[in-house]
């Protein structure tokens, strides 16, 4: 993949707005399948599939780019991703498609709490206000008042445990910036695909033919996915793409409720815009911060 020098803002966010579409219809598939195919089958279907992906886009690379200067981070990073999309799954199984993307927007909070300890950041007062405004938003998601554990049950601790995975894989992201980014790409994915694919047969149901091409093209969105934000970010700069990632809640919005009649409530809307304005201040922070080094 040629790297784009000149800075072009609006592909850069076009780029943002299509990487967004992929990554929530991966999960709007992911959601449908599971309810005829196990969680393991449905993960195995995203790596394996992914990986295919990383390696076309590797291409006659693809021996230089498996050679990299962080194999352990590498290696527990991809092992994190995986383990972030089997909890989501896992979540998303009774959870409205749009209320388990908007958890998921806890996780700048949620990495720039865990900068603190595992990059030896310094965070000032304002935020860790921005942090605590992002934790209301949630709660307001959740609702823990409501019977049970909320207003969606047991669900809602999976894509919290999603959510805090993701973060700690963001996290690692960081520490890997001196490779190539189709390297990370091409480990994040074949990790998964080799771990899934050790397991799957123990879970293993026949697909149909059209659910064949649901499993190929839930690889085939999670690979573009990635591939697509790599674009992003080398079109324009991170400051400008990066709050269009937020789309995925309009996304997610849609295909829940043309695929099973979902509409986020005012509930959701209130916390989602609570938990989107706080990582935007957050970000803004950040930014002024590392201009002031």
């Amino acid at each position: 993949m040629a790297v784009v020098n000149k800075e072009n803002r609006a592909a850069g966010i076009l780029w943002m707005l299509a990487t967004m579409f992929c990554f929530i219809a991966l999960d709007a598939i992911m959601k449908h399948l599971m309810e005829s195919y196990s969680l393991v089958q449905v993960t195995w279907a995203r790596f394996f599939f992914a990986t295919l992906i990383a390696a076309l886009a590797c291409g006659k690379d693809i021996g230089r780019l498996a050679r990299t200067r962080h194999p352990k981070t590498q290696l527990l990073r991809s092992v994190l991703l995986m383990s972030t999309t089997a909890m989501f799954n896992a979540g998303i199984r009774t959870t409205p498609l749009a209320t388990g993307t908007t958890i998921m927007f806890l996780n700048p909070i949620l990495v720039t709490i865990l900068a603190i300890p595992l990059l030896g950041e310094k965070v000032g007062l304002r935020r860790w206000m921005g942090v605590l405004l992002g934790f209301i938003g949630a709660v307001i998601v959740v609702r823990p008042w409501e019977e049970g554990l909320g207003a969606y049950g047991h669900g809602v601790l999976f894509l919290l445990a999603a959510a805090f995975l993701n973060a700690n894989y963001q996290i690692l992201t960081r520490k890997v910036r001196g490779d190539d980014p189709r390297t990370s790409l091409l480990y994040t994915a074949a990790a998964g695909a080799v771990v899934t694919s050790l397991i799957v047969p123990w879970f293993w149901s026949w697909p149909t033919a059209f659910d064949w091409l649901l499993l190929m093209a839930s690889g085939l969105a999670g690979g573009l996915g990635h591939l697509f934000l790599i674009r992003s970010f080398q079109a324009a700069p991170a400051s400008v793409v990066a709050p269009f990632s937020y789309s995925s809640l309009l996304w997610a919005a849609l295909f829940g409720f043309f695929i099973w009649g979902d509409w986020p409530d005012l509930w959701t809307w209130a916390g989602a815009a609570i938990i989107i304005g706080s990582g935007l201040y957050i970000f803004h922070r950040e930014r002024l911060a590392h201009e002031n080094r």
